[in-house]
């Protein structure tokens, strides 16, 4: 299956001590350099690349890639399909059979290798080519400069020269030099760990006296800019950048998820039985039956029997179906195996805006301290953000289209002078433009408390009055008031300047509060359902909002979310790890959370033992996203949050995500059904093969018989990954236990040793086997015993319900399971039955079956229905 994205974001640093990583030369002079300098040594210009010679060097330097698509072409798929531990050992046992005479067992094999490498080729084939189509979907672009033209290229065709423009938002596309910027933040913890935005530059610098990391005037691939702009040129691509080289080290070792260990603790847990079993085989029918060449057969047999061949195959089409159909339900899965545990999650975190709300912010008022409309607070809100040049938020475009339609201010009369970018630690932005009469007016909006800091006045009916405590608590209950009618509020505060050429964030004191503007975001109708719904499935909605307290009560009051229990982010702030886990546990709502706060909060909840997932679209977000056990993005989130996501949404909705994660546990469920059905069952033979061994005169089954059982169980275990699931299957979340797997195996399993002792009984005292001149009859009456019951069980163990009455297995799994029973117990009478050393079975032979497989269903029925009442299954 396809690895999915091509730049991968590390969610874990390398490890000290690694092997250096080296910056690319060239990035070092272009540091070094003027940005003419650079121009002129990447043979380029302002007005970047032309398409012919950008595809020229593109075709010269490769994709901007940094680990090539790890899509397998049809040979490579075939050489893996033939190249694994099984069809290796059919093949050896084949040849020495052939060696030694048994053309019969090698034809077997043989028939066993073609059909089993087929198998595997086509359907893994299919799940490749799935994946890959799913992935296309999902495309990072960047702004590039072309023939003097800006436009959105795709990463990979990105190229050394090309010139791109960054803003907020933006994930660096390569390893570039920057030539002009203003107010360029930048962050780089995906490479340093280090949380906090750093400052860049233009002007050259001296390359030796810094490390590669610290240098101002360049911008690594994989980080993002977290406020203002910049124009840059592209020094490196692909496997030459910063990230390339670390490539190694960050993207070979993917974070292991709880689905990939628990096939890892299975699948050794299957090696540990073979192990055990096939020396102990080998050694009690070598020492009993004193025939060595055929006990040393008979354990191959045994051990080809034993092995899960068919996990690989079921897990990567389960896997596969299971993002094509979340795909349907507007959910692109970027990483496989991520499926189980969006499946496993037990605790949702998400923002607000967008999921709970319409995302469609609407200004409804612009008024003075007290609360009275001000056209001149409405003028300040207008300015402000038609000046700034970062990215606009819905509040920015609410002011804007709001304006445009009941407003006509005279902009072209002012004239933008500077702007001091929003970052997520102020919590406020600031532009400067001339005013008609020539001053320079400071013009700062942003979260009420923030703002507030910054002023020493506010403004009243033309008048100022100090910002004393009395005075500050008034007017903290007046936007409180706003806020506890379910208002977002930004406040507005101005100063006027000295003229100079720049103005800093040092300039954002002594301001007058003007007033503040008001947004209604009204709750989706969708919202309480999905919800409700999330809730039906065993799945927490936590809300994460940098909002105020008093808004974000009021929009989870009205989607039916209990706020019992808030934090906000200074008490997240006060708490240690071990206060933060307990308190996050029960709380529900933390408002005014920043994105420290916010990864905090999701490794609290990870302590204690939650799965969780995080849905976030900003730039704030890809901390959260990374650290959640599964981050949930959408289509039109900012570059840096659909890369640090594992799935994608189509449409920004808590009932898509609902649907979602019901497909993420129908995954899993048909995983746990072939894994419930191989370990069962193989335990339950293990018994059965050594218990036989020991007492009888002749082996239990002839490994040509043993192979053919085997081939034909799993044929009818193929179409496991499209079988139906019961609702109540995926009403509470799945994480993978292996301690219940090993309980299912410990109770399930002997209940069909039970049943092949009687059979064995039957076929010795019925009729008549003890006779050494009756193992054939003895074991054709076992490999048909066998084969029913292995088949049949997959009804039992597919269901938590009553199997064929109250659930019934989709019509694929029906007809290959009718259809292997019908073969097996034609077998004995066919043209067939010689190669295989079978013999006809007598007529009484048939209605003891039936009461065996009677009494193995009613059984194991009930010793299924006992552990799932136990609630130890």
């Amino acid at each position: 299956m396809p690895a999915l994205p091509s730049v991968v974001l590390p969610r874990h640093l390398p490890q000290h001590g690694a092997a250096p990583i080296r910056v690319a030369p060239e990035l070092l002079t272009a540091a070094g350099g003027d940005p003419d300098d650079v121009y002129r040594r990447l043979k380029t210009t302002p007005d970047g690349l032309s398409d012919e010679e950008a595809e020229r060097r593109r075709a010269e330097c490769g994709p901007n890639v940094v680990v090539p698509e790890n899509r397998f072409g049809r040979l490579a798929l075939l050489g893996r399909a033939l190249v694994n531990p099984l069809v290796v050992l059919l093949v050896v046992l084949a040849v020495l059979s052939l060696a030694t005479g048994d053309v019969r067992a090698a034809v077997v094999m043989a028939v066993m290798v073609v059909l089993g490498v087929a198998l595997r080729f086509v359907q893994e084939a299919r799940a490749d080519t799935a994946a890959a189509k799913l992935k296309a979907m999902i495309r990072v672009t960047a702004t590039a400069v072309r023939g003097g033209t800006a436009r959105e290229v795709p990463l990979a065709d990105l190229v050394p020269g090309d010139v791109v423009l960054l803003s907020a938002g933006d994930m660096i596309p390569a390893d570039l030099r920057l030539c002009s910027c203003k107010d360029l933040y930048v962050v780089q913890a995906s490479l340093t760990g280090e949380p906090f935005p750093v400052e860049k530059a233009d002007a050259r610098e001296d390359t030796k006296a810094v490390a590669p990391l610290d240098l101002r005037t360049v911008c690594f691939l994989g980080t993002s800019v977290e406020s203002g702009t910049a124009r840059g040129v592209i020094v490196a691509t692909g496997r030459q950048t910063y990230l390339g080289g670390m490539a190694s080290s960050i993207v070979q070792q993917p974070a292991e998820t709880s689905f990939d260990r628990g096939i890892r603790r299975f699948t050794w847990l299957m090696i540990r039985f073979i192990l055990v079993m096939v020396p102990v085989v080998f050694l009690v029918n070598g020492l009993t039956k004193h025939d060595w060449k055929e006990a040393f057969f008979f354990a191959m047999a045994v051990a080809v029997g034993l092995t899960p061949e068919m996990l690989p195959m079921i897990v990567a089409v389960c896997l596969s179906k299971g993002a094509i159909a979340m795909s349907r339900r507007k959910v692109i899965v970027k990483r496989l195996n991520s499926i189980q545990n969006l499946g496993a999650m037990d605790v949702l975190c998400t923002d607000k805006t967008g999921t709970l709300t319409q995302d469609r912010i609407i200004l409804e008022k612009h008024c003075d301290v007290v609360l009275k409309e001000d056209e001149d607070v409405l003028l300040l809100a207008y300015l402000n953000s038609h000046f700034q040049t970062g990215l606009k938020n819905l509040m920015d475009r609410a002011i804007l289209d709001y304006t445009y339609l009941h407003a006509k201010h005279a902009v072209p009369e002012y004239e933008k002078v500077d702007e001091i970018p929003f970052d997520f630690g102020r919590k406020v932005m600031s532009v400067v433009v001339r005013t008609p009469d020539g001053k320079h007016r400071l013009i700062c909006k942003g979260a009420p408390e923030e703002v507030m800091k910054r002023c020493g006045r506010f403004e009243l009916d033309g008048q100022f009055y100090p910002m004393d405590h009395l005075l500050l608590q008034d007017l903290r209950e007046e936007y409180d008031t706003l806020g506890a009618d379910g208002f977002r509020v930004l406040a507005l505060g101005y100063r006027d300047l000295d003229p100079k050429p720049a103005y800093a964030r040092e300039d954002e004191t002594d301001l007058t509060l003007r007033g503040y503007v008001a947004f209604l975001d009204p709750p989706k109708e969708s919202a309480g359902p999905a919800i409700e719904a999330l809730g039906g499935h065993g799945v927490a909605v936590k809300v994460l909002t940098g909002d105020n307290e008093l808004v974000s009560r009021t929009i989870c009051r009205q989607v039916g979310i209990g706020v019992e229990h808030v934090l906000l982010g200074r008490d997240v702030e006060a708490m240690s790890d071990a206060d933060l886990a307990e308190a996050a546990d029960r709380t529900v709502l933390f408002a005014r959370v920043s994105p420290a706060h916010k990864h905090r909060i999701i490794k609290a909840l990870q302590v204690k033992g939650h799965v969780v997932g995080f849905l976030g679209d900003g730039i704030n977000d890809a901390p959260a996203l990374r650290a959640a056990d599964v981050g949930i993005s959408v289509d039109t989130a900012v570059d840096i949050a659909k890369e640090s996501a594992d799935a994608i949404l189509l449409e920004k909705s808590l009932m898509v995500l609902a649907e979602g994660v019901v497909e993420g546990r129908k995954v899993f469920v048909n995983i746990l059904k072939y894994v419930r059905m191989g370990a069962s069952s193989n335990f339950g033979n293990m018994f059965s093969v050594l218990g036989a061994s020991v007492f009888l005169p002749f082996v239990p089954m002839a490994p040509i018989q043993i192979l053919t059982n085997n081939l034909l169980y799993d044929v009818s275990q193929v179409p496991i990954p499209a079988d139906d699931v019961d609702p109540e299957q995926v009403t509470k979340p799945r994480p993978w236990s292996i301690g219940q797997i090993t309980r299912f195996i410990l109770f399930v399993g002997p209940c069909s040793s039970v049943f092949d002792y009687t059979t064995f009984f039957v076929m010795l005292y019925v009729f008549g086997c003890w006779d050494p001149a009756n193992a054939k009859l003895f074991q054709t009456g076992w490999f048909v015993e066998s084969l029913l019951t292995q088949t049949l069980i997959i009804h039992i163990i597919r269901t938590n319900r009553v199997p064929f009455l109250q659930s019934r297995a989709s019509w694929p799994l029906t007809v290959t399971t009718s259809v292997v029973v019908l073969f097996g117990m034609w077998l004995p009478f066919s043209p067939l039955a010689p190669a295989l050393d079978f013999e006809p079975l007598p007529p009484l032979y048939w209605p003891l079956l039936l009461l065996t497989i009677t009494c193995y269903v009613v059984l194991t029925q009930g010793v299924k229905t006992w552990l799932f009442r136990k609630g130890w299954v």
